[in-house]
C-alpha cells in the first residue's frame, strides 16, 4: 500500500499517479493499454495515430550493451501505428469507456494543417482526455512528418494552431532532442496554443555496425538506417533539456511531461525535481514489463514520506535552483577520496584509471593489494570512485586551495 497519494493535476487533467506509457509499441492496441491500466499505470499515451499507415521493416530493434549489464540503450526503427485510423479510434473509445478514471492521451501526427486539425477533432470525439502532437519521431519516411517538423519552430507553431482549431482538449507538443536549443521550439509551441511540452523523443543514432558484413544494425535485407535511441543512456540528455526549459523565463511555469530513460523510482524523482510533472516510459517496459510501475510507485511514495512532502506537486522543480552556470560553481577547494579498505577487493581499477586517465595520484601496494591517495598529486576529480566496482571510495577530506578563505561546504 502506498504511504503517500501520488495523484497530480497536469494541464487541468487529474492523473491518479504520474506514470504513463509513452507513445510507442507498449501502447499499440486496446489489450496492451488495458493491461497497463490494470497493472497500475496512471495514464497511457496511445501509439501515434494518423492518416498515414506505417509499413514497418523487420527486424526493427537493436541495443547497446556495457560489459555484463543488460542493454543501456535501445534503438528502434518503428514509425507510427500500423493499424487503420478507425481501428485506433475504436480502441480509444473502448479504453475510455472501460477505464473512465484513468488518463487517455491520444498521440497524433499529420502531414499538413488539415490533417492535424482533423485528427485532433477525431480523437476528441473518441474520448481522449488530452492530445500529444508528435513532432519528433526520427525515423518517419516522410519529411513532412516527424523530427524534421520538430526542428522548425514555424511548422510547430502552425501545426499547434491547427490542432487547437480542431479540438478543445489540453495539448502537448512532443519535442525532438535532435536540436541544439529546445526552448526555441517549445516557445513556438506555446505561441501556437500548446498547453505543455512532452520531452524528449528518441535521439537519432547508429548503435552498432556488423563488423563482418559492414552494415549497421539492425540489418534489413543488407541495409540499415539512422533511427531513434532510447533507454537509460538518454536520461542525462532528457534531464538537461527539461532543466533548460523550466529555467527559461517564458517557460518556467509551462507544464512538462518527462520522457527518457525512466526505469526506477529514483529516475522518476529526478525528472520531477527538475520540473516534469508526469512521466512517460517505454524502453523500461520493453525490458522489464508493465509491472515496473509497482516498484516506481511504491518507491516514489516512500520518498515523499521520507522527505516530508504532502503532495507530488511540492517536489516539482525543486532542484533547479541548485543547477547554476559553470562560472558560478565554487572552485576554492579540493575533495580528496576516502578509501574504505575493509570493502576494497584489491582489483586495482582505481590505480589503473588514475594512472592512465587521471593525475597519477593513486599509489598501489603490491604487497597488500591496496590503493593509497597521494594528496600532493590528487586534484580531487574522484575518477577513482566512479570506476570502483564495489563502492569503497567516496568523498573524504576537504582542503581549501592556497589563498582561499575557508567556508562551509555542502557535499
Amino acid at each position: 500500500m502506498l504511504t503517500k497519494d501520488l495523484s497530480i493535476t497536469f494541464c487541468g487533467v487529474k492523473f491518479p499517479n504520474p506514470f504513463c506509457l509513452s507513445s510507442s509499441p507498449v501502447g499499440n492496441c486496446y489489450e496492451m493499454c488495458a493491461k497497463a491500466y490494470d497493472t497500475g499505470w496512471g495514464g497511457v499515451v496511445f501509439k501515434t495515430i494518423g492518416f498515414f499507415i506505417a509499413n514497418e521493416v523487420s527486424p526493427r530493434f537493436d541495443h547497446l550493451v556495457k560489459e555484463d549489464t543488460g542493454f543501456i540503450g535501445f534503438k528502434n526503427m518503428e514509425q507510427i501505428a500500423e493499424h487503420p485510423l478507425e481501428e485506433n479510434l475504436a480502441a480509444l473509445r473502448r479504453l475510455k469507456e472501460d477505464y473512465p478514471d484513468k488518463v487517455l492521451i491520444a498521440s497524433i501526427m499529420g502531414e499538413n494543417e488539415q490533417h492535424w486539425e482533423d485528427l485532433a477533432r477525431l480523437v476528441q470525439e473518441a474520448g481522449a482526455d488530452m492530445i500529444e502532437c508528435n513532432f519528433s519521431c526520427p525515423q518517419m519516411t516522410s519529411h513532412a512528418m516527424g523530427s524534421d517538423v520538430g526542428q522548425s519552430p514555424e511548422l510547430v507553431e502552425k501545426y499547434c494552431r491547427a490542432v487547437k482549431r480542431g479540438s478543445t482538449l489540453p495539448m502537448l507538443a512532443k519535442m525532438t532532442p535532435n536540436i541544439g536549443d529546445m526552448c526555441e521550439v517549445a516557445l513556438a509551441a506555446k505561441r501556437g496554443g500548446a498547453d505543455g511540452i512532452a520531452a524528449i523523443n528518441t535521439v537519432k543514432s547508429i548503435t552498432n555496425i556488423d563488423l563482418n558484413q559492414k552494415i549497421g544494425m539492425p540489418i534489413v535485407n543488407g541495409k540499415s538506417s539512422i533511427s531513434g535511441y532510447s533507454g537509460k543512456a538518454v536520461k542525462p540528455i532528457a534531464l538537461r533539456f527539461i532543466q533548460q526549459m523550466r529555467t527559461h523565463p517564458e517557460l518556467r511555469d509551462f507544464p512538462i511531461s518527462g520522457i527518457g530513460g525512466i526505469e526506477t523510482w529514483e529516475d522518476a524523482a529526478e525528472f520531477l525535481l527538475l520540473g516534469a510533472a508526469t512521466l512517460q516510459v517505454t524502453t523500461g517496459i520493453m525490458q522489464y514489463g508493465y509491472r515496473i510501475v509497482e516498484d516506481m510507485a511504491s518507491g516514489l511514495s516512500h520518498y515523499l514520506a521520507d522527505q516530508g512532502f504532502d503532495s507530488l506537486q511540492e517536489m516539482v522543480g525543486l532542484a533547479n535552483h541548485n543547477i547554476v552556470p559553470a562560472e558560478d560553481l565554487d572552485r576554492s577547494y579540493i575533495v580528496y577520496p576516502n578509501i574504505n579498505l575493509d570493502k576494497c577487493v584489491g582489483c586495482g581499477r582505481c590505480y589503473i584509471s588514475c594512472y592512465d586517465g587521471g593525475h597519477q595520484a593513486m599509489e598501489w601496494s603490491e604487497k597488500t593489494r591496496t590503493p593509497h591517495c597521494n594528496t600532493e598529486k590528487c586534484v580531487g576529480c574522484l575518477l577513482c570512485g566512479h570506476v570502483c566496482p564495489v563502492g569503497c571510495i567516496d568523498l573524504g577530506e576537504v582542503k581549501f586551495k592556497k589563498g582561499e578563505k575557508e567556508h562551509p561546504v555542502t557535499l
